[in-house]
């Protein structure tokens, strides 16, 4: 069910709040994962919102737990790397939280992110002039590939001088990692991936001792080398794979969209409501955890201290009390905004307005290439607990 079945509600069980029974839209389920893990799956906007923005009884401490269980080859392959990820970011609950983010914060500051906007929108001009001539010639192209994948570590790597890495090792490296810690997997997957993530980690390590931007900055403050190391790879794995996969699932749900594309050209429609509205409906991360740090209630539910809760950012954009049409793509509508694509409280996603700035891009400069195409085959999306992780967008003229 947490794997498969992120397009549909699920029915309650038990423990789903005031009236009991059966629902289509409990705000609180109790479900299994793949292992047999408990999980409290939590969908409502207002009880989502509620738990990501009450930091003392709702803890980020399981934000990084392995979904399938390492085993001991894999965890004997992360130490033989000297693989860490202390409480940086998004697994931090601590004192040293706001410091770090305040950093990594400056570095993606509103200022800095509109001044790359230019450069951005002549490099997205250009890729799809180049997309738009090979579909001119009776070609099939791949929009993930061609146009989304790489753009955001683009960006990124000009604002906080992300190590000297091939592209690719640099992608690889964030997907291994998303699979790595919530994907279902077996051993041999999990070995090979335990290698590959530990390798990049030693590039980050070196990096971290010697780089400059935000990693000077970090080791200016005083923090160690693994809370450099940390703040990098979260960059890395959050601050961009999930932008370029958001730019792919925003493209895919457009070419669906002919009215939308239509008030774009016609200038009836705002991009930015665009994008508000993409990120509602196919945001890239459809769920993320925090652990029960006191005995408490939630929609009526008990919830005992240590319990898992799995929140469903991505049905909490669907929710009826949230917005008018709620499977509807109507940009501008009311709730619109209020989605929780990038979290909320203490650990609001810090690149949020580097994401819209990028998307914004994209669907400004490809969307007359939309218009004009047929979907070939639309992106596959493997198991995965939290991350969508498209992997092509087939398109022809």
């Amino acid at each position: 069910m947490l794997f498969r079945s992120w397009e549909q509600a699920p029915t309650a069980t038990r423990g789903t709040g005031a009236g009991g029974g059966v629902d289509r839209w409990p705000g609180v389920a109790r479900v299994a994962d793949h292992v047999g893990v408990e999980h409290l799956l939590v969908t409502r906007h207002a009880l989502v919102r509620r738990v990501l923005t009450e930091a003392e009884t709702y803890r980020p401490d399981n934000a990084l737990d392995a979904v399938t269980p390492m085993p001991v080859a894999a965890l004997r392959t992360l130490a033989a790397h000297r693989f860490r990820l202390p409480p940086t970011l998004a697994n931090n609950g601590g004192a040293s939280h706001p410091g770090i983010r305040a950093l990594v914060a400056d570095a993606l500051h509103p200022t800095r992110v509109a001044a790359q906007r230019d450069w951005l929108a002549a490099l997205v001009r250009r890729r799809v002039a180049e997309l738009d001539a090979t579909l001119t010639t009776g070609a099939p192209v791949d929009l993930h590939a061609g146009l989304a994948a790489d753009l955001p570590l683009l960006v990124l790597a000009r604002l906080v001088e992300l190590p000297d890495a091939p592209v690719a090792a640099v992608k690889d490296f964030a997907r291994a990692a998303l699979e790595l810690f919530w994907a279902p997997l077996d051993t041999d997957r999990q070995q090979a991936l335990a290698a590959e993530v530990g390798r990049f980690h030693r590039v980050l390590r070196e990096f971290a001792a010697t780089g400059g931007g935000l990693a000077a900055s970090l080791r200016a403050a005083g923090h160690p080398p693994d809370v450099v190391v940390g703040a990098l790879f979260f960059l890395l794995v959050a601050g961009q794979e999930t932008t370029s996969q958001f730019l792919t699932l925003l493209m895919h749900r457009l070419t669906g969209e002919p009215a939308v594309l239509a008030g774009l050209r016609d200038g009836s429609v705002a991009v930015a409501d665009v994008v508000e509205e993409g990120l509602r409906l196919e945001p890239p991360i459809v769920t993320w955890r925090r652990v029960a740090a006191v005995d408490t209630t939630l929609g009526g539910t008990a919830v005992p201290a240590g319990t898992s809760i799995v929140l469903w950012l991505a049905r909490a954009g669907r929710d009826p009390a949230m917005v008018d049409s709620p499977d509807e793509f109507r940009p501008g509508q009311r709730g619109s905004r209020r989605h929780l694509a990038f979290g909320a409280g203490a650990h609001r996603c810090v690149g949020d307005q580097l994401a819209r700035m990028e998307a914004a891009t994209v669907v400004a400069e490809a969307a007359p290439l939309l218009a004009g195409v047929r979907v070939l085959r639309p992106p596959r999306y493997p198991d995965n607990l939290t991350f969508r992780m498209p992997d092509a967008f087939l398109v022809g003229r």
